[in-house]
């Protein structure tokens, strides 16, 4: 696999290089079949470890060793990292999104992290903003965990978060109002558009800890929290067993 994004279909990607450029941006505009349309502030792609949450503060403060930092956008987590002597590599799939990172001092690459043809070991792996969501659906698990232990070094670890959203699905008595042939709540669907460009249709998945735990444990890792967030949302670590 070497998926990358196409640069005319790439509103992320566009809406960071103009922020980059000058200081600002317009809407970069979140279209979903499940919900009403929504928006992410550029600015925030953008964030000092003071603005960051508190999860990323914790998973930035837990890095060791040879770093990974996966779908790194701005690059802002690694330029944190850098500047506390860490020596990183930052991948995205987004060409414009890596010349931004090597412009900003990012030892950045155009990877896509499921790529096999990328071998190299890491002693962290980050995924932050929700980075797990890459897998896309539950059933694409099993070939993260393969790839995680193909880049994980001898004692390594992987920092993740993500959200369980299950209340955006709960009934008033605390049940899922979904239809079984829905499948897992957690997989939702994504298109994003920045002015005149719209980028394509994309699975997302966000996971709740304990299928996290579940999964984890199938495939050989341990799965521990870190921190839960304010809304939902957690950080975990998982090592290999053994």
């Amino acid at each position: 696999m070497n998926n990358t994004t196409q640069t005319q279909k790439d509103p992320m990607g566009h809406a960071i290089a103009e922020y980059h450029k000058k200081g600002r941006a317009a809407k970069l505009r979140v279209f979903s079949s499940q919900f009403y349309e929504d928006e992410i502030p550029v600015d925030t792609l953008f964030r000092t470890f003071d603005e960051m949450p508190v999860q990323e503060q914790e998973a930035i403060k837990l890095c060791k060793g040879r770093v990974l930092d996966v779908g790194a956008g701005s690059g802002c987590h690694s330029l944190e990292l850098q500047k506390r002597g860490m020596d990183v590599v930052a991948i995205d799939i987004s060409e414009i999104s890596v010349e931004v990172m090597k412009e900003r001092g990012v030892n950045a690459r155009l990877v896509n992290f499921f790529d096999e043809t990328f071998q190299e070991q890491f002693d962290t792996i980050l995924m932050a903003m929700n980075g797990i969501g890459i897998v896309g659906k539950l059933e694409a698990l099993p070939n993260y965990f393969v790839r995680v232990k193909q880049l994980l070094a001898p004692g390594g670890q992987v920092l993740l978060d993500s959200s369980d959203i299950r209340y955006v699905f709960e009934d008033e008595d605390g049940n899922l109002d979904l239809d079984p042939e829905d499948g897992y709540y957690g997989e939702l669907d994504y298109r994003m558009q920045y002015r005149g460009i719209k980028g394509e249709k994309f699975d997302w998945l966000y996971i709740d800890f304990e299928t996290l735990v579940s999964c984890a444990h199938q495939h050989g890792f341990a799965c521990e929290k870190i921190t839960d967030g304010n809304n939902y949302d957690y950080l975990a670590r998982l090592t290999k067993i053994g």
